[in-house]
């Protein structure tokens, strides 16, 4: 399994207590995937730009999609850069595939809140693997999971109100990140995020002030 599949897994069997929101999780998919093209050598960074390496032979479909998707020509891409063009919509694709090679089983529960449609994991070793990954605090899981808004605190803090989220687990402390390339796309993720809910927000404050006017205020 890959990093990637692994965080999605998180997300839909609910492990960390919060409902995953598609466009954050899009973004922290982006990065997981260069992550693990870092692990296999098939891409480094120089400074905050992805430069391709030699080709791998990867296994999983989606990390070959994203390996084909990298920019060769120099200045190349910055990681901020690739996480807006490959995370868009990234989470659906993922799931997609999930569906696809017959991970996903659909039935009457609320499981997953980006995508119309009941679905829930299948048991595997594949989601067994995951959960064993989540559940040791693997430090590159955590992070991405945070980033992606997993977590109802930030890393140390206890959650204010444990009653809304009985399934999660205890947070826990900060991830340590030995890895300079794996730390700098970790924070172009937590960057990406933020700047996504700050749109957000400020979406929200211009139609809230439309909608003044048309009412007259």
């Amino acid at each position: 399994m890959t990093t990637p599949r692994d965080l999605l897994i998180v997300a839909m069997d609910g492990e960390s207590g919060r409902p995953a929101d598609r466009g954050s999780l899009s973004l922290a998919l982006a990065g997981a995937e260069v992550i693990d093209l870092l692990g296999v050598r098939a891409v480094e960074l120089d400074g905050d730009r992805i430069v391709p390496g030699g080709g791998s032979a990867l296994e999983d479909p989606l990390l070959r999609e994203a390996e084909s998707a990298l920019t060769h020509q120099k200045p190349y891409e910055s990681v901020e850069d690739w996480l807006w063009r490959r995370g868009r919509d990234l989470s659906s694709a993922y799931l997609t595939a999930f569906e696809t090679e017959g991970g996903l089983t659909r039935q009457r529960r609320r499981l997953v809140s980006f995508r119309a449609g009941d679905v829930a994991l299948i048991d595997s070793p594949a989601r067994r693997g995951a959960v064993d990954r989540w559940e040791s605090h693997e430090p590159v899981l955590v992070a991405l999971a945070t980033a992606a808004g997993l977590y109802g605190e930030p890393f140390g803090e206890a959650a204010e109100d444990s009653t809304n989220t009985p399934d999660a687990p205890d947070t826990p402390d900060a991830p340590d990140i030995t890895d300079d390339a794996v730390a700098t796309v970790l924070a172009a993720v937590n960057d990406a995020v933020m700047e996504l809910e700050a749109v957000r927000q400020r979406r929200s404050i211009e139609d809230a002030a439309f909608d003044n006017i048309w009412r007259g205020f």
